[in-house]
């Protein structure tokens, strides 16, 4: 069969195209990640200049977790349609808006806090656009390192942790908001300038809500909305209240706890694409186990509360190689396992799953140590969790993977 010039070309560009799209893609999940996480590094000097209680501290930061992880329901399903070069601009530049809020009149007081936090959820959707649109470059052999390697956008909680506090106290509570809103926006427009969407990615003609039913009756869906609940789940919680609960349970500084924060979520950001060429060579299902069992392991050590050095950093430590490890073997599965024209779809429910995962621990946390004035409670009861999603794992997903084999 003959190929004409011009259909070579093209397909020239499209084979020399994926690394480019998967850097441009990765870059604006982490700056997405950065806006959504700006909140959690001041819940504390929030707390102090508002005179908060354990539960509103704990409110304020998984407030924009919680929109952000239902609001990847329907902008998966979007991306899908339309595809992510028009909804990586689209995100971004709506993100803009809470943060320019929160920055210049909407961090006096609670009420103006949860507003704005309410809306700054929307750049915790970026996830949902870009699990489709990398998905659609690379072969499935290739997925789960691809989409892993994406997953390190995540790492744009570190940019907050890093750098917000430092800027507060270098400029002003404006200052990060203002440099953060300027970041979005230059990727907005490089974003809609070079991003392209894969040549002959399957575009589905079907509405949304019959699209995300559809969705909902994979088996799949359900099984990695579960494991991704655990894992992505486990990475945010730590990472919005982290920096608390280090100041609380061993007096740390508020800079020193969020020095260490930084450095677990790098740590998981690392072992995300990790886990996706992992669950290219193995089966994902068993490097799930693997981490899911250093989660029970590392959960259980810190209920104890041992002194952070070296016990308490180990156990830390190694429950933040075991969740992004995790959440990169979790959407290695799904990549792998779900319909091509379904995977933004899958992702947003899955996505949705993971950040509410994430939602509800530091509410839960707060609530036990607010009560009993300790987190012992709390920490056993994600070893607990961690446990059965550890038996989800072993008893359905993997022999469904290998029946599927």
């Amino acid at each position: 069969m003959s190929t004409s010039p011009a259909r070579e070309t093209r397909a020239q560009g499209a084979t020399g195209r994926p690394g480019l799209m998967l850097t441009l893609a990765t870059a604006g999940f982490a700056v997405n990640f950065w806006a959504w996480a700006l909140l959690s590094p001041l819940a504390v000097r929030f707390t102090t200049a508002l005179h908060l209680t354990s539960f509103q501290q704990a409110l304020l930061v998984a407030v924009p977790v919680v929109v952000g992880s239902v609001g990847r329901i329907p902008v998966g399903a979007l991306t899908d349609r339309f595809g992510g070069r028009v909804m990586f601009p689209l995100v971004s530049l709506t993100t803009i808006v809470p943060v320019l809020y929160l920055g210049l009149l909407g961090h006096d007081a609670l009420t103006s806090l949860l507003v704005g936090g309410f809306f700054l959820g929307i750049g915790g959707t970026a996830f949902a656009v870009g699990v489709p649109f990398v998905n659609a470059w690379y072969p499935p052999h290739r997925r789960g390192f691809a989409v892993g390697v994406f997953g390190a956008g995540m790492g744009g909680t570190a940019i907050s942790a890093l750098t917000t506090v430092k800027l507060v106290d270098a400029g002003g509570t404006s200052t990060p908001f203002l440099i953060t809103a300027g970041v979005l926006a230059v990727y907005a427009v490089l974003a809609w300038t070079l991003l392209r969407d894969a040549p002959g990615r399957p575009v589905p003609s079907a509405p949304l809500p019959a699209r995300l039913a559809a969705a909902l009756r994979l088996r799949i869906t359900w099984q990695a909305s579960a494991l991704y609940a655990v894992a992505f789940g486990g990475y945010v919680a730590f990472s919005v209240y982290l920096p608390a609960y280090l100041k609380t349970a061993y007096g740390l500084t508020q800079a020193d706890a969020a020095n260490r924060m930084a450095g677990f979520v790098l740590l998981a950001v690392i072992m995300r694409p990790v886990g996706g060429w992992l669950s290219d060579r193995f089966a994902a299902s068993r490097v799930l186990a693997v981490a899911l069992g250093v989660v029970v392991l590392g959960a259980v050590v810190q209920s104890f509360t041992p002194g952070l050095a070296p016990l308490g950093t180990i156990a830390f430590l190694g429950m933040a190689a075991a969740l992004g490890t995790g959440s990169g073997a979790t959407f290695a599965l799904v990549a792998q396992t779900a319909p091509a024209n379904q995977v933004g779809a899958v992702t947003g429910i899955v996505g949705a799953a993971g950040g509410l995962g994430g939602f509800v621990p530091p509410l839960v946390m707060g609530t036990i140590y607010g009560e009993f004035k300790s987190y012992a409670l709390g920490l056993a009861l994600l070893a607990v969790v961690a446990l059965a999603a550890l038996l989800l794992d072993l008893l359905s997903v993997g022999r469904d993977r290998i029946a599927h084999v």
